[in-house]
């Protein structure tokens, strides 16, 4: 009995905590919810000081959150945390010690958990057997966090350059490039913002090219695929199924 035992704590040992990224399956309002709190969050607070802090710390739990709800592996989960857990620590150093270093660091650890992220969810997404609006919710949150993604990008590069990417002199916050980034997305184009060097231009370039790839093919399917209906028909089905029982 003993050894019994003790074999099945070693068992739970081996699996982990118990099951938390299961509670997380699927969960792409969640998902969505994170990464609007992230947007609304690099819309009004300069990525900067605490703000920058509060920014990295959206944006790490909804990178993570979104691998979690993708059902991939503990261990790929495990190593996002610890990575998130990085880019808070740098941001926290760059808060306290004024780096403009750490924060480029922070700021591109989160744009590649994000695009980590964002690209498993898509997976998760487009293997459903049945798209149906939890689906289409998950669509939605990989739309966005590809917005956000870039906007890390383009503060990343401020931060290395010294300038803004749109030239030097033009005074810009972390709001102006969620706009930018988000109108670059969509290729709505205002005109109002322009690179003027690169890589600036070449990753506006790349965020356009994803932005149509990404709305005009996935989004379209997957609307098209959704029967928001299917379940009245099956109920309906089912009621009519002894009334013609009877009748036979």
């Amino acid at each position: 009995m003993a050894q019994s035992a003790s074999q099945r704590l070693r068992s739970a040992r081996r699996m982990g905590p118990p099951n938390v990224a299961e509670r997380f399956k699927s969960a792409y309002g969640l998902v969505l919810l994170l990464v609007l709190s992230t947007f609304i969050a690099q819309s009004l607070v300069p990525f900067k000081d605490w703000g920058a802090v509060l920014i990295t710390a959206l944006a790490a739990v909804s990178a993570t959150v979104a691998l979690a709800s993708s059902h991939l592996r503990h261990p790929v989960v495990t190593w996002s945390w610890r990575f998130a857990a990085l880019g808070i620590v740098l941001s926290v150093i760059g808060a306290i010690a004024g780096g403009r270093a750490f924060f480029a660091a922070a700021a591109l650890i989160q744009a590649s958990l994000l695009m980590v992220g964002a690209f498993a969810v898509l997976r998760a997404v487009l293997t459903e057997r049945e798209v149906g609006f939890r689906t289409i919710l998950g669509a939605v949150s990989v739309y966005i966090s590809l917005g956000l993604l870039f906007t890390f990008v383009y503060v990343a590069v401020e931060r290395i350059a010294g300038d803004p990417i749109f030239g030097a002199g033009v005074h810009v916050e972390t709001g102006d490039y969620v706009f930018f980034s988000m109108t670059t997305l969509t290729t709505t184009g205002y005109g109002n913002l322009v690179p003027a060097y690169q890589p600036g231009k070449m990753f506006s370039v790349t965020e356009m090219l994803m932005g149509q790839v990404f709305l005009v093919t996935l989004i379209a399917r997957l609307v098209s695929m959704w029967e928001p209906g299917r379940w009245l028909r099956q109920a309906g089905g089912l009621a009519e199924e002894p009334g013609e029982g009877d009748g036979a």
